[in-house]
């Protein structure tokens, strides 16, 4: 579970604690937060970019690719009620034209990959 409150300082910023971890999030000056953590684009943003490079450098090190690190930056642009997320990849290491592609394929498979494909419901109720 995932549990969001008020940040000990900030007008806006939110503590977000998810198992042992916690950090914040924030809204920027022009938006008025403190720009105190990433805003809520960000961290969508940001599970994409994350879990790519986490799901290529387990299928690299299960398959002993010799992949030394994997970069992934995200863009997004919204527009007409579309969000448009442009993903792009660097390979560090010594791989193959051949390794290069069935890691780019692994890339497209990523868990938050296939969530943003698909189809997505929120329910919404009041807690007691």
């Amino acid at each position: 579970m995932i549990e969001v409150r008020k940040a000990p300082q900030g007008k806006l910023a939110r503590s977000i604690r998810v198992g042992n971890n916690q950090f914040t999030a924030d809204v920027s000056l022009a938006e008025g937060g403190d720009g105190l953590g990433p805003d809520p684009h960000d961290l969508l943003d940001s599970a994409l970019g994350a879990c790519t490079a986490l799901t290529v450098a387990m299928v690299a090190l299960r398959k002993q690719m010799p992949l030394e690190d994997v970069q992934v930056s995200i863009s997004h642009v919204e527009a007409a009620g579309l969000y448009r997320l442009s993903r792009q990849i660097r390979f560090v290491g010594a791989l193959s034209a051949e390794q290069r592609d069935y890691l780019l394929g692994i890339a497209n498979k990523c868990p938050i990959h296939r969530a943003l494909q698909g189809r997505f419901e929120v329910e919404t109720v009041l807690a007691a």
